[in-house]
């Protein structure tokens, strides 16, 4: 299988990737470099290949930020095979290795939806399903970042959803280094199932149902919290296909799942299970993606989900991704925040949520976007909030759009299920799924947080003048920059590049009070970041944007 490798170095300005590709020796490839510079922003594929790759995930190594392991459906239609990719990088993501196909025996018994974690001491672990001639779900693990997988342990082996997996790697936890898995059994009444294991995935518990749902349960997701705290939620769906995602379940566990605190009906919500007919038809879902926030920071145990959602305020007629949060480890929950700051029921269509709390605190969430482009196609947005999901900026951060296709052969509308967002220190990594290659494959474009400004509005002194994010960010070639006087007041607003040196003067002398807003053209300048700064009297205030050609 031709294995290609994409270096990259990223400052908070560049982003250098260089494809690198020569004859095959020993099995890998030796490469000769040929670099191509482009911008904050550019999209890349981690592991490019004829094989059709779907519904990613990545997950970061708890201690070394070197690591990170990514997985995907995989699908080789010339032999018919399904599995899971392994793609791992061990220096920051300047090299991504791997393979389209998860190695632990039995190999003929694999048959994709992975689920995956790293644990305490960096083995990692990634369960799947069995195929039809022998349904379950079953578990390897890695002790050499990915390269051999161990045998299968069977978890369950019924016919069940896919599972989700969880490390606690708090080591102030009574149970650091467990490990956990979640799925749903397909079997009256559709529970949440539950399992654990404590010496690095060579023996797991027995399966333990957690909840009694009516009518079924549907897509559960596992996190850990703080002081040990596992959550899981899940979608409860209608009897009747298409299944639409009617509330959210949830529950969690103090004493490492022994027992559950349940709530069926923990809010409400209106999923967008079915299809999409301006997108070649493909199957879509509204099933809950989970993050808690493990910083120890002021909103420590936060708990945050994300659902796609319409014709339920503050879901618009159209897919708008909606959030819910828990203050209060899970017993009360927020009504929805919608996430997407569009114009509501403006017939654009948000979809596929990943959610992600960072190392300060910031809520990101993932998902696909058409506001910039056509109903049959999709981009690749970001919102991100740093006060607990009050407020959000968007930023699209796929430099390119693709035309949503169905699989052939895999079931009526496939394109996969879910796309997958984890970060180290100061950069998120996104990972998705698009066909824009020709086929199917997982790419990501690491972002920069500080490259995306401050999300939130602050005073830059009392009585003064309030300014805000420029939107869109990224942008090209154009840009809007709002702000606020507070006063009357003589004001500059001026764009600078990162040296420093000035490239536009957008507003000087003397405005009234209330609402303004500039127009800034980045005609001419060079893809990267820029900062503007908006100057009053005895006062001034900053921010970044991003230009991305």
């Amino acid at each position: 299988m031709k294995r290609s490798a994409y270096f990259v170095v990223f400052s908070s300005a560049l982003i250098i990737i260089m494809l690198m590709e020569g004859e095959t020796l020993g099995g890998r490839k030796r490469h000769e470099p040929g670099p191509t510079s482009v911008s904050v922003g550019q999209s890349y594929r981690i592991y490019p290949s004829g094989v059709t790759q779907t519904e990613p995930l990545i997950v970061r190594h708890p201690s070394n930020s070197n690591i990170l392991f990514a997985s995907a459906n995989t699908i080789n239609f010339s032999t018919g095979f399904i599995s899971e990719g392994v793609y791992v990088t061990t220096n920051g993501g300047q090299l991504w290795y791997g393979s389209d196909t998860c190695n632990g025996s039995p190999i003929t018994f694999h048959h994709g939806d992975p689920g995956i974690a790293i644990d305490k001491d960096g083995r990692f672990h990634l369960v799947r399903l069995g195929p039809e001639f022998s349904p379950g779900i079953y578990a390897h693990f890695s002790a050499n970042n990915g390269t051999a997988w161990s045998s299968q342990r069977t978890l369950q082996q019924e016919f069940v959803d896919r599972g989700t997996v969880t490390s606690d790697v708090d080591m102030s936890s009574s149970f650091f280094g467990r490990t956990y898995a979640a799925w749903i059994w397909l079997n009256q009444p559709y529970p949440v199932v539950c399992v654990f294991t404590t010496d690095g995935g060579q023996t797991w518990t027995a399966p333990a149902q957690v909840n009694n749902p009516a009518p079924r349960s549907l897509g559960a997701e596992i996190t850990t919290g703080p002081n040990g705290t596992v959550n899981i939620c899940w979608a409860r769906v209608i009897s009747i296909s298409p299944f639409t995602e009617d509330f959210v379940g949830f529950a969690s566990s103090t004493n490492g799942g022994a027992s559950w605190t349940v709530l069926e009906n923990a809010f409400d919500m209106n999923g967008i299970a079915g299809t999409f007919p301006s997108k070649g038809n493909i199957r879509v879902n509204g099933l809950p993606r989970i993050d808690t926030d493990k910083t120890g920071g002021p909103r420590n145990g936060w708990i945050y989900i994300a659902t796609a959602q319409r014709n339920l305020s503050p879901a618009g007629s159209d897919p708008d991704i909606i959030l819910n949060r828990s203050t209060n480890g899970g017993v009360t929950w927020s009504s929805g925040i919608r996430v997407n700051q569009d114009a509501v029921s403006n017939s654009k269509f948000q979809y596929f949520p990943a959610i992600h709390v960072d190392d300060s605190g910031g809520v990101n969430v993932l998902y696909y976007d058409d506001r910039n482009t056509t109903s049959d196609s999709s981009g690749v947005y970001l919102s991100r909030s740093t006060d607990g999901g009050n407020t959000w900026n968007d930023y699209q951060i796929s430099d390119h759009h693709f035309r949503p296709q169905p699989i052939g052969g895999l079931g009526q509308g496939y394109q996969g299920d879910n796309i997958g967002l984890t970060s180290v220190g100061d950069t998120l990594w996104p990972v998705w799924m698009d066909n824009s290659s020709g086929i199917y494959q997982i790419w990501t474009c690491p972002v920069d947080i500080s490259s995306l400004g401050t999300f939130v509005d602050e005073l830059a002194a009392p009585g003064t003048f309030i300014l805000r994010q420029n939107y869109p960010n990224p942008f090209n070639p154009s840009t809007s920059i709002q702000y606020e006087l507070l006063r009357n007041d003589v004001v500059t607003l001026e764009v600078f590049d990162m040296k420093g040196s000035r490239v536009a003067k957008l507003v000087s002398g003397k405005q009234n009070v209330g609402q303004h807003t500039a127009r800034f053209s980045g005609e001419g300048l060079a893809s990267g970041i820029y900062i503007y700064r908006l100057v009053g009297a005895g006062f001034s205030e900053t921010r970044k944007m991003v230009l991305l050609r």
